[in-house]
Parts: C-alpha cells; structure tokens; sequence
C-alpha cells in the first residue's frame, strides 16, 4: 500500500477507538447519587444562564433553582462529613444517623454512613451521640458534653491515662447517675473526661459488659440488656 495514502476504514477505526475509550473512562467514574445529582444540576444551570442570556422567560428561574439545589448538596456533603470528623460537628448531629430499633427486648443499631455504630443516648439527661468501640474499655465523654449533663471529677482520684491513635492523653475519671438509650439503662456507670479526645463521644466496653448479649449480625449490632426498659425517644 502506498505510504502516501490512508486505509479507507484507518479514519473510521480511530473514530470507533475514540468512542470506545471515551465510553471506558465515564464508565470508570465512581457512580454516586451526589456525583450523579452535582453533574445535573451543573448542566441544568448553564442551560439556565445560556437561555436566560438570549432572554427566554424561564432561565433566570432555572439558574436560581439549580443554584439552591447546589446549595442543598453542600448541606448535604457537609451532615456526612460530620460523621467523619468529630471538628465539624454542626447543630443538628443526629440528621444522617441511622434509626435504632427497640424490637423484642433488643435495641438494634444499623451501621452508619462512616461504617461505625452510632448511639443516640442521653446521659444523666443531656442528649448527644456515642460511638459504639468494642476496643475502648471504658466510655468516655466530651468536656461539653461533661458539663451539659452535670458530670463532675471524683475528688482526691487517681489520674488516669487514655490511649488514643495520637499517643496517651490525661483523662478524669467520673461517674455518670445513669446513661440510656434504646431499651437499655446503666445506672452509676464509670466515665472518662478527656479533654483531649475533641467532641467525640464513646461507649465503651465497661457499659457493654452489663448487658445480657451484644452481638453484630450483618450490618446491624444488636444490644440486649438484663433489664428491658421503656424505648427512650431522644430530644
């Protein structure tokens, strides 16, 4: 074949190659109900701005709905990484939080977003979460959340150190009248305030000792006390 001159089917099949690549590499983008809502709402946006600049009636409304949709996934985003990161705690912690189901004498917990086990609980009244953490032996609570519910230092105690992934952290031993949720109450139960552990709340294993069973079941942990209690709805 001459070198001067192109295979008839050589322009087609760098089409078809072209095509072919493009279709891989959208389909290797990670596929997200976000991801997916963003991209929509970008493109119905400029549809906006481009017809609101030729002056069709309807543009500027659609450029202002896409621009609040944006604004609601960034809510969003950010309710989901509060789960990730006990620093961007916002006002209203418990959105985004699975549902935990008092059912047969059992408080159930789905597992959450961040792939942990939320509680909503309240101790000695206040209402926060917990993170449940098999590997902590005792529960520990915030300094905000200590003086929300009233906890104080036990007077003349012995200084306790808590290991965390940063390395050993002081910490003071308290005791909580009482910490429930679900259907499950411990009353004088063993606390420690650690400053230095931020704003995350934990349940640890001195409180899952007292019960009659604990167990994991798929994606759901299952709590089951000595003494059932009323379900406690918390505020």
């Amino acid at each position: 074949m001459d070198a001067g001159r192109k295979h008839p089917y050589m322009g087609e099949m760098s089409l078809e190659n072209l095509w072919n690549n493009l279709v891989s590499a959208i389909a290797a983008i990670p596929r997200s109900e976000l991801l997916i809502a963003t991209i929509a709402v970008v493109l119905l946006g400029w549809i906006g701005a481009v017809a609101a600049r030729r002056g069709v009636r309807f543009g500027g409304f659609v450029r202002g709905a896409s621009t609040l949709a944006l604004v609601g996934i960034l809510v969003v985003v950010v309710l989901q990484l509060s789960r990730l990161d006990p620093r961007l705690e916002v006002a209203v912690p418990q959105i985004g939080l699975p549902e935990q189901i008092v059912e047969g004498g059992e408080t159930r917990i789905p597992l959450a977003r961040d792939g942990h086990f939320w509680l909503r609980a309240e101790i000695n009244g206040a209402p926060a979460n917990f993170l449940v953490d098999t590997g902590a032996t005792l529960t520990a609570v915030s300094s905000g959340l200590a003086q929300r519910a009233g906890l104080e230092p036990r007077r003349g105690g012995l200084p306790v150190t808590v290991g965390t992934a940063n390395g050993p952290v002081a910490a003071q031993l308290a005791t909580a009248d009482e910490l429930r949720f679900g259907n499950v109450s411990a009353r004088g139960l063993d606390v420690v305030i650690a400053p230095s552990l931020g704003e995350t709340n934990v349940v640890g294993m001195n409180l899952l000792s007292r019960l009659a069973s604990w167990r994991v079941e798929g994606n759901t942990m299952i709590l089951v006390p000595n003494n059932p209690q009323a379900p406690l709805e918390v505020r």
